[in-house]
C-alpha cells in the first residue's frame, strides 16, 4: 500500500510540475501570434513599377499592409483594397482570408490593357488578380516540358510543338517525330531541317530561337540523360482512401544528364551545321540559346560537369564557329549558384563576376576579343549582387560587403561604378545591412536598412545619394514593452586562430546572468550563401523569416540559442568558401566549436557541457553530422528533412559542392555510412512527400541506425513536404516535439503528458 501511495505521489508531482511547463510551451508556440501586431511601420524592400511608383509591405495594427508610393506626386496610399483582394483570393482558393494577413509576402505588379494586376502565390497556387474588378484566376502551368533540376527533360510529358514563327512572319519551324521541319507560311510547303533524329538523339523544338533578321535559326540536339524516378507513397491522401504512389523525375549525383549540342540552320538553303563542342566539352548544363540583336551570332552559357569551369560561348552566324567570350576556372568550384555574366551593348562588352584574385569582383570583358578590359572592383571584400546595369549611363549598381573595418563583414552596402573605370561611388553609409532597389530609370533608389537590434528605416534617395524623403521608421516600442530583447552579435576566432567567425545570441526574455543555461545551436551550413540574420525581424531567425517559430520561442523555454556562419559558407573570401569543397561533412564545426568556447569563456551562464543542435535540409545533414563526428561536444540534435547522404540528394546542389565524378568524399560525409558513430540523442523529422530532398535519405539513416543497434526518435509526417513544420503543415506539433526533446535531454526535466492534458486540441 505504501508503495502505491508513493507511486501516486510521484505521478501527482510530475503532473503538477508539468503544468507550468505546458503553459510555457504553449506560450512559446504562440509567440508569433502574440507579437504579430506589436510593431508599426516595419517595412520590407520596395518593388518598382514601370510608371515610376513602387509598392512595399509594412506592419500595421492587426498585421500587414501593402503600400504604394508615387514618386511623381509624392503621394502614398494603400496599394489596393485589401479586403476585396482577400475575398477574391478566398473565392479562387476556397480558403478564407484576412485583409491584413494576406497569404503572400510580395507580388509582381503588371498592367494589362490599362488595368493593374497582381501576380502572386497563395495556398500553393499561382494567381493573377485584377486590381480593378478584384477577380483572381489561377495561372496555367508552363507548356514547356519540365526538367528535373534543370538538367534532365521529363520525356513523359510531350514537348510544346507550337510552331515557332520567324520574326518576319514568313516561316515556321516545328517538330516531326524527332526531327525539325521548316514550313513556308505563304503556301504551306515544308522542307526538313534535320533527318537523322532518333529517340536517343532528338532535336528539341522547345530550344529553337530565330535570328532577328529571320535568316537563321539555332536549336539543340539532345542526348537524353538518366530519367531517374523517385517513388513516394502518400499514405494519407486528402479526403482519405487508399494510399497513392507519387513519382518525381529526380536526377542524383553521378547520373547522366541531358547532353545538348547546338546547331545552326540557314533558312535559304536549309543547310544545318553542328557547332563544334571542343570549347564546351563534357557539359553539365547549357543555357537557352540567345541571338545577338544584330544577328551576327548567338550565345549561350556553359557549365562544365564538376562545376570547375564556366564560360560564355558565342557562335558566328556566318560559319557556325564558336569562340570563348569569357571563362572562369577553378581547381575547386566555380560558384555557378549565382548569376555571373551580364551582356552589355548587345554582347560587345560583358560584365563578369569572378573570384580569380581570391575575392568576388566585377570585370569588364571585350566581347569581340575575349580579353579583360578592366577590373571594375577590387580589394579584400566581395560583390554580393549586381542590382542594375544602366547601359545608357554606363554604370553598374551593386551591393557588396566586407569593406568596412570594424563593422560586420556581412552587412551589405551599395555602390555604383562606371564601366569606363574609376573608383566605385558609395550610396549607403549607415552601419547596418542595406537592401536597395534602384528605379528602372536610374533616377531614384529606395534603401531599407536595419540590423537585428535596429528596426528598419526606409528612405527614398536621388541617384546622387541625397535624401528625398524618409518613408518609414519602424516602431518597436510595443514589442519591447512585451519583453522582446534584441539578439546579440558575437565574434570569435575560427579554427585557424585568425579568421573572425560572426554569430548571433538569443537569450530568454527572463534571462538571469547568475543562472546556467543549456545551449542550442541553429545550424545551416549550405555553401550557397551565409545564413546568420543581419536584418531586423523578431520572430524567425532561420531561413523562412516570419513564417517560422523563431529562436526566441525556444530560448524562452530556458535555453540560450545561437547561430553562426562557419568556414565553408559564402560571402567571404574564396579561401573561406573553399573549405566546403568535397567536404560538406565539415559543416564549419571546428569554427563553431571554437566560437562556442570563446563565448563560454566570457559568459558563465553559457553552459557548453549541455549543447544541442537543430537544422533543416542541409542543416539536418549538419545536425546529424554533429552527433556522428563531433559527439564530444554536441549532446542532442533535431534533424529536419536532411540530405544525409549527398549521393541521395538532388544533382544540382550536391555536384556543385561535392564535385563530379562521385568519389569517396561523398562516403566520408555520409550520415548513412557513418551512422554507427552516433552518440547522444537524436530526433529525425521528415515530411513523407518531400519533393526537395528524397525522404528515402532519412529512411536510409533509420535503417543504418537500426542495423547499428542505436536508439533514436523518428517523426514521419504523412503528406509533409520539405517545409513541414517550418512554414506549412502541422507547425505547432512538430515544434512542440522539438521543444520537448531538448527540455528532456538538455534540461533533464520531465515534459508534460500531452495526451492527458485537459484542453489540448488539434491545432
Amino acid at each position: 500500500m505504501r508503495k502505491l501511495v508513493a507511486i501516486f505521489a510521484l505521478m501527482f508531482c510530475a503532473t503538477a510540475n508539468a503544468t507550468p511547463l505546458a503553459a510555457d510551451v504553449e506560450h512559446a508556440l504562440g509567440l508569433r501570434e502574440q507579437w504579430i501586431g506589436l510593431t508599426r511601420d516595419v517595412a520590407w524592400p520596395a518593388r518598382w513599377h514601370d510608371d515610376g511608383s513602387f509598392h512595399y509591405r509594412k506592419t500595421v495594427n492587426g498585421g500587414f499592409r501593402f503600400q504604394r508610393f508615387d514618386t511623381a506626386t509624392g503621394s502614398s496610399a494603400a496599394a489596393f483594397d485589401h479586403q476585396r483582394l482577400a475575398d477574391a483570393i478566398a473565392a479562387e482558393t476556397g480558403r478564407p482570408q484576412q485583409a491584413l494577413r494576406l497569404p503572400f509576402d510580395d507580388y509582381v505588379h503588371e498592367v494589362r490593357d490599362g488595368v493593374a494586376h497582381a501576380r502572386l502565390q497563395a495556398d500553393g497556387k499561382r494567381l493573377r488578380c485584377n486590381l480593378r474588378d478584384y477577380h483572381c484566376s489561377t495561372e496555367a502551368a508552363s507548356p514547356l516540358r519540365p526538367r528535373g533540376f534543370g538538367v534532365v527533360r521529363d520525356l513523359r510529358v510531350a514537348a510544346d510543338n507550337t510552331p515557332r514563327r520567324s520574326p518576319d512572319g514568313a516561316w515556321e519551324a516545328f517538330a516531326q517525330g524527332h526531327d525539325l521541319v521548316l514550313r513556308k507560311v505563304a503556301d504551306g510547303s515544308t522542307r526538313p531541317l534535320t533527318k537523322d533524329g532518333h529517340a536517343q538523339g532528338f532535336y528539341d523544338v522547345e530550344s529553337i530561337v530565330w535570328s532577328p533578321d529571320s535568316r537563321h535559326l539555332a536549336f539543340y540536339r539532345v542526348r537524353p540523360g538518366d530519367a531517374r524516378m523517385v517513388t513516394r507513397v502518400e499514405t494519407s491522401p486528402d479526403g482519405g482512401g487508399q494510399p497513392l504512389v507519387q513519382l518525381q523525375l529526380y536526377p542524383k549525383p553521378g547520373d547522366a544528364v541531358d547532353v545538348e549540342t547546338p546547331f545552326l540552320a540557314e533558312v535559304s538553303s536549309a543547310q544545318t551545321t553542328q557547332v563544334d563542342d571542343a570549347l564546351f566539352a563534357n557539359p553539365y548544363q547549357l543555357s537557352p540559346l540567345r541571338w545577338r540583336g544584330d544577328g551576327r551570332g548567338f550565345a549561350f552559357d556553359y557549365v562544365q560537369r564538376g562545376h570547375q569551369r564556366v564560360r560564355q560561348i558565342e557562335v558566328s552566324a556566318q560559319n557556325a564557329r564558336p569562340r570563348v567570350v569569357a571563362s572562369e576556372d577553378s581547381t575547386t568550384f566555380v560558384d555557378a549558384w549565382r548569376p555571373y555574366s551580364y551582356d552589355i551593348d548587345d554582347g560587345r562588352q560583358l560584365l563578369w563576376l569572378s573570384e580569380r584574385d581570391g575575392w568576388r569582383h566585377l570585370y569588364l570583358y571585350d566581347g569581340a576579343s575575349g580579353k579583360v578590359l578592366r577590373q571594375l572592383t577590387q580589394g579584400q571584400w566581395v560583390v554580393r549582387e549586381v542590382l542594375k546595369v544602366d547601359e545608357a549611363r554606363r554604370q553598374v549598381w551593386f551591393s557588396a560587403s566586407g569593406m568596412d573595418a570594424g563593422r560586420d563583414p556581412y552587412f551589405r552596402q551599395v555602390f555604383r561604378v562606371s564601366l569606363d573605370g574609376g573608383a566605385p561611388v558609395r550610396l549607403t553609409q549607415a552601419d547596418a545591412d542595406h537592401d536597395v532597389s534602384p528605379s528602372p530609370d536610374g533616377q531614384w533608389y529606395v534603401d531599407v536598412y536595419s540590423r537585428v537590434d535596429m528596426a528598419p528605416v526606409m528612405e527614398l534617395r536621388r541617384a546622387d545619394g541625397s535624401l528625398l524623403r524618409t518613408l518609414e521608421q519602424g516602431d518597436v516600442s510595443a514589442l519591447q514593452a512585451a519583453g522582446w530583447r534584441a539578439p546579440e552579435s558575437f565574434v570569435a576566432k575560427g579554427r585557424d586562430g585568425q579568421t573572425d567567425i560572426w554569430g548571433l545570441v538569443v537569450r530568454p526574455r527572463d534571462y538571469d546572468p547568475d543562472k546556467r543555461y543549456p545551449v542550442i545551436e541553429n545550424i545551416y551550413a549550405g555553401p550557397h550563401d551565409s545564413f546568420v540574420p543581419k536584418t531586423f525581424w523578431p520572430f524567425g531567425y532561420h531561413s523562412g523569416g516570419d513564417k517560422v517559430i523563431g529562436m526566441q520561442a525556444l530560448a524562452d523555454l530556458g535555453f540560450i540559442v545561437v547561430q553562426m556562419d562557419g568556414m565553408g559558407t559564402s560571402n567571404r573570401s574564396k579561401a573561406f568558401h573553399d573549405v566546403a569543397w568535397k567536404n560538406l561533412g565539415d559543416s564549419g564545426f571546428p569554427d563553431r566549436i571554437a566560437w562556442h568556447r570563446a563565448l563560454a569563456a566570457r559568459d558563465r551562464s553559457y553552459d557548453i557541457s549541455r549543447v544541442g543542435i537543430y537544422g533543416a535540409s542541409a542543416g539536418g545533414q549538419s545536425t546529424l553530422g554533429a552527433l556522428l563526428f563531433q559527439s564530444q561536444f554536441y549532446r542532442a540534435g533535431v534533424a529536419w528533412n536532411g540530405c544525409y547522404d549527398n549521393r541521395m540528394d538532388k544533382i544540382s546542389w550536391n555536384e556543385q559542392w561535392m564535385g563530379w565524378p562521385v568519389d569517396e568524399s561523398y562516403a566520408r560525409s555520409s550520415g548513412v555510412d557513418n551512422a554507427h558513430r552516433l552518440q547522444g540523442n537524436l530526433l529525425l523529422i521528415v515530411g513523407e512527400q518531400d519533393s526537395n530532398v528524397d525522404p528515402a535519405s532519412t529512411m536510409q539513416v533509420v535503417d543504418a541506425l537500426v542495423r547499428a543497434d542505436k536508439d533514436f526518435d523518428l517523426l514521419n509526417i504523412p503528406g509533409g513536404e520539405h517545409t513541414v513544420g517550418r512554414s506549412t503543415g502541422p507547425i505547432d506539433y512538430a515544434h512542440r516535439r522539438q521543444f520537448d526533446f531538448f527540455i528532456r535531454h538538455l534540461q533533464g526535466r520531465q515534459t508534460p503528458a500531452w495526451n492527458t492534458m485537459p484542453g489540448t486540441h488539434p491545432r
